[in-house]
């Protein structure tokens, strides 16, 4: 199977993916433990796709999503963004609002004490 076939089929059976530098239990680098953090915190189950495993797959999802860094991060079959836009999106709760429009499971609680920790 090609790196975009298994990147597509990744995004389409999981409802959260993240594409990250490591595993959500040890992630490589500190962008994307801050987005595995984030989503750890908030209760959301996610898969991991640790991009240092596979170069194919390093590449192909940036390819993919023609965007040229990691962490990416999908919810639902969409593209969201890396680290600076899940942070910020978290930090003005429009991370909440796509979890709630998608039917994500989420912890509402632990996003409102992210945002005042950081208010």
């Amino acid at each position: 199977m090609s790196a975009e076939a298994t990147i597509r089929e990744t995004i389409e059976k999981n409802d959260v993916v993240l594409f990250m530098k490591g595993t959500k239990m040890m992630p490589q680098c500190g962008f994307s433990s801050r987005v595995a953090g984030v989503l750890n915190y908030m209760g959301v189950n996610f898969a991991d796709v640790n991009v240092l495993a596979d170069a194919e797959i390093r590449q192909g999802i940036k390819d993919f999503s023609d965007w040229p860094t990691i962490p990416q991060l999908y919810v639902k079959g969409e593209f969201v963004g890396g680290c600076d836009i899940v942070t910020e999106m978290t930090l003005s709760g429009e991370l909440d609002a796509l979890f709630e429009a998608k039917g994500v499971t989420f912890d509402k609680d632990a996003a409102n004490k992210i945002r005042e920790a950081n208010a």
